[in-house]
């Protein structure tokens, strides 16, 4: 059975991605208990959980509210989520299996099918999303994935996919392969640097498409 708090955790989580709830938003524990039908207590456990996570911030005397980044914010997390997705490319690179290269291959074609018809652009991020899991579990460490999981929501916060040029959704693909390649051959610095710049590419893409109502000014 599915705790309260992991409930109300993922009804909060998945507003902010979709957008339900905007950055900047205010997020009443009266309002959110009503509509998950729980008590306040579950949803301020979910709150916190989520200022530790970087996608909520509590003021106090004023409540909780969806996180709103500066252009510095997402510079310095995609920096991070650089870094931490090489190390994890150059460690799966000695321990990846046959089967998930496999699927790895299997989800390049599928990527590349999406945007072949009509740009599915929320199916791409999926597909997305289940090749760079697989690579980091393959990385086969319990303190980065940890690491990770406080930098990756941001890419799906930010919808980068939907950012996307042909041009920027060709050079990702591109991108797939090459760890695929760098992986199968177990070249770890091969892997790192393939890894590198697709994550430098994807902070490109964001920091080039932000509009004034999505950052708020450095302070």
């Amino acid at each position: 059975m599915v705790r309260a708090v992991d409930r109300v955790y993922s009804h909060i989580r998945d507003g902010i991605i979709a957008g339900t709830y905007a950055p900047g938003a205010r997020l009443g524990e009266v309002d959110i208990a009503e509509l998950t039908e729980t008590s306040r207590t579950p949803v301020r456990e979910a709150l916190r959980q989520l200022e530790m996570e970087g996608l909520v911030e509590v003021v106090p005397h004023r409540g909780a509210r969806v996180y709103t980044w500066t252009a510095d914010d997402l510079e310095e997390i995609y920096d991070l989520r650089m870094t931490l997705e090489a190390m994890a490319a150059a460690r799966a690179a000695r321990r990846i299996g046959d089967k998930d290269i496999d699927r790895l291959s299997e989800l390049c074609d599928l990527m590349e099918s999406a945007a072949a018809n009509g740009q599915q652009l929320d199916l791409m991020a999926q597909l997305n999303d289940e090749f760079h899991a697989i690579v980091r579990t393959a990385a086969a460490s319990t303190r980065l994935l940890t690491m990770l999981g406080a930098v990756i929501q941001f890419p799906l916060v930010m919808r980068t996919f939907h950012r996307y040029a042909p041009a920027d959704v060709a050079r990702s693909h591109a991108h797939h392969r090459d760890l695929v390649a760098a992986l199968t051959s177990g070249d770890e610095i091969w892997a790192d640097s393939v890894m590198r710049a697709h994550v430098r590419a994807a902070k490109h893409v964001l920091l080039q498409s932000l509009t004034p109502d999505e950052v708020k000014e450095s302070e």
